[in-house]
């Protein structure tokens, strides 16, 4: 197995997130996985117990993500948003845009990709639209390539 040795850019409340979701995962989750395996077992043959089966996937499926997390958490890095440079679009701006083909508003914060979430209004500074927004200032027009095209935003304001 690779181990990817790269940092995971994280917002404090991204960081934060991330612990709570490992306590959870160890404290609660696994004990409700072994419960489950138990009930399982007394059920008997294991050569043919679906419910064993499913259960010992979920443990699989359960450890992987603790360690996806812990290995995320011993690599983050936090980004300061108290020194975020407002005069440009950095991992940690929220930025309001002008979306010019539809003419309406959106707001987006950037952040690290292992706290992306475009339904929550994060986007990934490695995404097509995260990439072309860094570095950018307000009052630029910035052109996205897009799967269904190129999207033009008119940048409104940066704020952390």
């Amino acid at each position: 197995m690779m181990i990817d040795v790269k940092e995971t850019l994280l917002t404090e409340e991204g960081y934060q997130k991330l612990e709570d979701e490992l306590e959870y995962l160890k404290v609660t989750k696994r004990k409700e996985v072994a419960e489950r395996i138990k009930v399982a077992i007394s059920f008997g043959d294991l050569s043919e117990n679906a419910e064993y089966d499913e259960a010992k996937n979920e443990q699989a499926q359960l450890e992987e993500r603790i360690v996806k997390l812990e290995n995320m958490l011993r690599k983050a890095v936090i980004i300061d948003e108290s020194n975020i440079d407002l005069s440009v679009v950095t991992i940690g701006s929220i930025i309001k845009l002008k979306d010019l083909e539809f003419d309406e508003d959106i707001e987006y914060a950037i952040v690290g990709s292992a706290e992306a979430d475009p339904y929550d209004g994060k986007i990934s500074n490695e995404s097509p639209v995260g990439q072309a927004l860094l570095g950018r200032s307000v009052g630029e027009t910035v052109e996205v390539q897009v799967p269904d095209g190129v999207i033009k935003f008119e940048i409104l304001d940066i704020k952390r």
